[in-house]
């Protein structure tokens, strides 16, 4: 039995290969239609959801397989005091595979530790996000056709965006990638990432200024500042504008640009923005429901 915790738990050949079947889901969906026929996946979010939650609900409905959970930690034992290992070994009992969110770094492997069924990590805390990472990386190579050879610019909360961290971590393992790195001076990517890029022989560069940044981008990958990431409101209505992606900006990005936000958003992309043929976030939300039904078939066993 084999659960994911961190975009790393995946070679890059198995990378591939999830890409490989998301891309035939969406090509034959009939030929998935009924592939999870008596399969439960147990939705645990501990943590507000929109578009994870649904995309994994979605995912295994439209694989023929059926859904259990709750949406919010109230809801659940764990407003009564039970820990994270009672509630794995619980629902073990009644559902195939987990999909679970937590705001704390660490909760899903805990998890998955006490699990006797798959646990996937829908994202836990500051620390990892990897579906979204799949998502995003299905996006890129919908998009671009490559991994390779691409300057990416990550920009906003970089300090605290698990889905910046896991996406760093998958595309240090493709040759020729340059990041750069977009973020107010107390919101940088924490020197971890940093080193793990150095590790892998990358280049990156550290800006506070997107507009001169954004010329020499393949990829803009926004994200909004998390207010819920914060010990102090003070803090947080101060960095909150940081960044605005508006038409005016994008005048001097080029022509092929992705600009891309794991959602949700809440001013830093214009929604005048949403119009421009290189604004692909909902198609990347749209990806995280093929990439999940590919993840959820590896996971079970289900060729």
């Amino acid at each position: 039995m084999r659960s994911v915790i961190d975009i790393l738990d995946f070679t890059v050949e198995e990378l591939d290969e999830l890409i490989a079947t998301a891309l035939d889901i969406i090509d034959n969906p009939n030929k998935y239609a009924h592939i999870c026929d008596g399969k439960k996946l147990a939705t645990l979010f501990f943590e507000p959801s929109t578009r994870t939650r649904l995309s994994f609900e979605a995912a295994m409905y439209e694989l023929g397989g059926n859904v259990l959970g709750f949406s919010e930690a109230n809801s659940s034992s764990a407003a009564k005091g039970e820990s994270i290992a009672d509630t794995a070994k619980t629902v073990s009992c009644y559902a195939d595979i987990i999909a679970m969110r937590h705001p704390k770094e660490g909760a899903a492997y805990v998890a998955a530790q006490n699990a006797s069924i798959p646990v996937i990590n829908a994202g836990d805390g500051g620390h990892c996000h990897p579906t979204q990472t799949l998502a995003d990386l299905l996006t890129i190579r919908r998009e671009k056709g490559r991994f390779n050879n691409l300057t990416v610019g990550l920009c906003g909360d970089l300090k605290f965006g698990r889905t910046v961290h896991s996406l760093i971590n998958a595309l240090n393992r493709y040759d020729g990638v340059k990041f750069v790195l977009i973020s107010p001076e107390e919101l940088r990517v924490p020197s971890y990432v940093k080193n793990e890029i150095t590790k892998a022989g990358k280049e990156y560069v550290e800006t506070k200024d997107l507009a001169e940044a954004l010329p020499e981008l393949d990829i803009l990958y926004m994200t909004r500042v998390q207010k819920e990431r914060f010990f102090n409101e003070e803090d947080y209505l101060r960095l909150k504008d940081s960044y605005i992606l508006d038409p005016s900006k994008l005048t001097r990005a080029k022509s092929d640009l992705s600009i891309m936000h794991p959602l949700p958003r809440v001013n830093e992309i214009s929604v005048k923005v949403d119009s421009d043929p290189r604004a692909h976030y909902f198609e990347q939300a749209l990806n995280g429901k093929y990439m999940r039904m590919a993840l959820i078939l590896m996971l079970l066993g289900i060729k």
